[in-house]
């Protein structure tokens, strides 16, 4: 497949037309690397996949501290160490806030959220230690905390991009209010949420609106429902799959591709994670960033996805 996929700049305007503070250039479509420890894979063939998916334009990769029992930023960061010049043709994402039970963290009792200014800070630094960079493009909070502050995340977000070792920072799975919180402290660059065919909440929610309002791209996770759009025999599931097949057959596109159109489409301008270690997969999802669905088509995915009409 020779097309790249585009850049997107988030927070690049506000309603009125305002510059955003925030400027961050993501790739439309970001390559996911939660899984990255389940392919089974030797360094080299890590680099393979990484330099496949600069190739395809795919520069964004996404990244949490607790991935793959907090082993997957490792795995990565010595698979760039063989080639270190390629840092600068990417941008790394990293989340943080959540604190799992694991061998790799023998001090956590209990699983549960930490966004106090102090975790943060030493989840970023050993983040970068892990990846072998000294600075990370994005971070990202992972899940709203019920005891998180504000003013502290702020504080800290503040205190990280004056040392120089983030960015640009963003939230994960907050609602409008919880966003626009903590934006209003200190700008923030992006939302990660779940959407797909079969996730529709943050469509009618305000989540999506809100965003758009403030010209923010929201980052979007699971967009192939965890793969329940190809396999789940529940009604809705396949109800979209039929739907979906069909205009993918009109298209004469791959059933993934019409997918990540459907959400590309948005006018908060998404920004699709892939979940997938198969380039193939990847590059299916860039192909999504090179044609569109007609308004009909559009409807009739949601309208599956929902089993009614719109009115």
């Amino acid at each position: 497949m020779s097309a790249t996929c585009p850049a997107i700049v988030t927070n690049t305007a506000n309603a009125a037309g305002a510059a955003s503070p925030s400027g961050l250039s993501l790739s439309r479509i970001v390559a996911g690397m939660w899984r990255m420890n389940e392919w089974g894979r030797s360094p080299q063939q890590h680099l393979a996949l990484i330099e496949q998916c600069l190739a395809l334009g795919v520069t964004s990769f996404d990244h949490a501290d607790i991935y793959g029992g907090y082993a997957v930023e490792a795995a990565f960061g010595a698979a760039l160490a063989l080639k270190p010049s390629l840092r600068a043709q990417m941008q790394l994402v990293s989340k943080c806030g959540i604190k799992l039970i694991s061998p790799a963290r023998p001090d956590h009792v209990i699983q549960h959220y930490d966004t106090s200014a102090s975790h943060i800070i030493a989840s970023a630094e050993q983040s970068l230690r892990q990846l072998g960079t000294d600075y990370l493009d994005l971070l990202l909070i992972h899940r709203p905390d019920p005891l998180m502050n504000f003013d502290e995340i702020a504080g800290a977000f503040a205190r990280l991009r004056q040392d120089g070792k983030v960015r640009h920072f963003g939230v994960s799975n907050f609602s409008r209010h919880q966003f626009e919180s903590l934006n209003r402290r200190i700008a923030l660059a992006t939302n990660q949420v779940e959407f797909s065919p079969l996730s529709l909440a943050p469509m009618f929610d305000e989540t999506f609106d809100g965003l758009q309002d403030l010209g923010v791209a929201p980052m979007i996770w699971s967009p192939l429902a965890g793969g329940r759009l190809f396999s789940s025999d529940d009604a809705a599931a396949q109800r979209v799959r039929a739907k979906i097949a069909d205009i993918a057959a009109e298209l004469q596109r791959p059933f993934s591709s019409v997918v990540f159109a459907w959400i590309l489409q948005l006018p908060c301008r998404p920004i699709g994670l892939t979940g997938s270690g198969r380039i193939a997969a990847i590059a299916e999802a860039v192909q999504a960033t090179q044609f569109s669905l007609s308004r009909t088509q559009w409807f009739e995915i949601l309208r599956a996805a929902r089993g009614h009409e719109v009115a």
